[in-house]
C-alpha cells in the first residue's frame, strides 16, 4: 500500500494533572525533513524523539510541535529547589557580611542565583518524557491514517492513468505492422519516381527500403514499456517505500514514450503516443506526493 506524504494528526495524553498535547503536520519532501518546537525541559530529549519519528515515517517535511502542561500551566517553569533557595539566600547573606554592605535582602537579589533556586530540567524531563512519546506515537498514528487514506486514493487515480496507457499501448501495437507496411509502400514509390530503371537493382532497393522501414518498428519500445508498467503496479501494490522507485520507473517509461514517438510513421500512432505522454506526465505529478 502507497501513501501519501501529506496529513495531519493530533493526539492529547492527560496523567494526573499533565496534559501533553503532540501535533503533526507532514508536506512534500524529497527526503524527511523534521521541524521540532518542543519544550526547553525537552531538549535534551530532541534526539530520541526524532528517532522516534523517523522510526515511522520516512519521506516528508514533517513538523512536530509539543506542549505540556501541568496544571493550568503550560511549559512551566522548572519547580523550586528548598535546599537551593536555602543555600542562595544563606551565600547572599555570607556577600553582605564580609562585603559589609547594609539592608535587607529583597527577593530580586535572590533571583540573580536562579541557576540555584530551581530543580534541574533534566529531571523533569524524565518524569514526563513516557507521556510525550505516548502522545507523540498517537500523534503519528492519526497522520498515517490519513497519509494512508490519500494514498489508497492516489493509487486508484495512477491505476486509471496506468489503464490509459495500457489502452494507448495497445492501438500502438496493434497499428504498428500495418502502419510500417504502408510506410514500405509509400517510401518505395517515392523511390520508384527517383529511380528511372529499377529492374537491375530491384532486390537491394527493397532490402534498403526494408531496413529503413525497420527502423520505424516500435515493438522493441512497447515491449519495455508493458514490463516498466506491470513493475510500476506491482510497486503500488506491494512497495511500503514505493516514491523514489515509481520515480524511476516513471522516467524509464517516459523514455520508451519519447523512442515511440520519435518513430512514428503514422498519424494513429502519433495520438497515441502523445496520450500516453500526457498521462506519463500526470502520474509524474502525482507520485511526488508518495512517500
Amino acid at each position: 500500500m502507497i501513501s501519501s506524504m501529506t496529513g495531519y494528526g493530533k493526539a492529547i495524553v492527560q496523567r494526573g494533572d499533565i496534559t501533553v498535547e503532540a501535533e503533526l503536520k507532514s508536506l512534500n519532501n524529497r527526503y524527511l525533513d523534521l521541524s521540532l518546537r518542543i519544550p526547553k525541559f525537552l531538549m535534551n530529549k530532541e534526539f530520541e524523539i526524532r528517532e522516534k519519528v523517523k522510526n515511522r515515517i520516512k519521506r516528508g517535511k514533517i513538523y512536530l510541535a509539543v506542549s505540556v502542561r501541568k496544571g493550568e500551566v503550560e511549559e512551566r517553569f522548572n519547580e523550586i529547589d528548598p535546599a537551593g533557595v536555602k543555600y542562595a539566600i544563606s551565600l547572599l547573606k555570607d556577600i553582605k557580611k564580609h562585603s559589609k554592605i547594609k539592608g535587607n535582602l529583597k527577593l530580586s537579589d535572590v533571583l540573580l542565583f536562579q541557576n540555584m533556586l530551581f530543580k534541574d530540567d533534566y529531571e523533569q524531563a524524565g518524569e514526563e518524557f513516557e507521556i510525550v512519546i505516548e502522545a507523540i506515537d498517537s500523534a503519528v498514528n492519526e497522520l498515517n491514517k490519513m497519509r494512508e487514506a490519500e494514498g489508497t486514493e492516489l493509487e486508484k487515480d495512477l491505476r486509471k492513468r496506468v489503464q490509459i496507457i495500457i489502452n494507448a499501448l495497445s492501438k500502438i501495437e496493434n497499428s504498428s505492422e500495418e502502419s510500417i507496411k504502408a510506410y514500405f509502400e509509400k517510401i518505395k514509390e517515392k523511390a520508384k519516381q527517383l529511380v528511372a530503371d529499377l529492374s537491375n537493382n530491384q532486390d537491394r532497393l527493397n532490402m534498403e527500403l526494408a531496413l529503413i522501414a525497420e527502423r520505424a518498428d516500435v515493438t522493441e519500445e512497447c515491449v519495455r514499456l508493458h514490463s516498466h508498467i506491470k513493475m510500476f503496479l506491482d510497486t503500488i501494490s506491494k512497495s511500503e517505500d514505493a516514491g523514489r522507485k515509481l520515480n524511476f520507473i516513471v522516467q524509464e517509461m517516459n523514455r520508451e514514450a519519447n523512442t515511440i514517438n520519435s518513430k512514428s510513421v503514422s498519424s494513429e500512432i502519433s495520438h497515441s503516443g502523445i496520450s500516453i505522454k500526457e498521462e506519463i506526465e500526470k502520474i509524474r505529478e502525482q507520485i511526488q506526493n508518495i512517500e
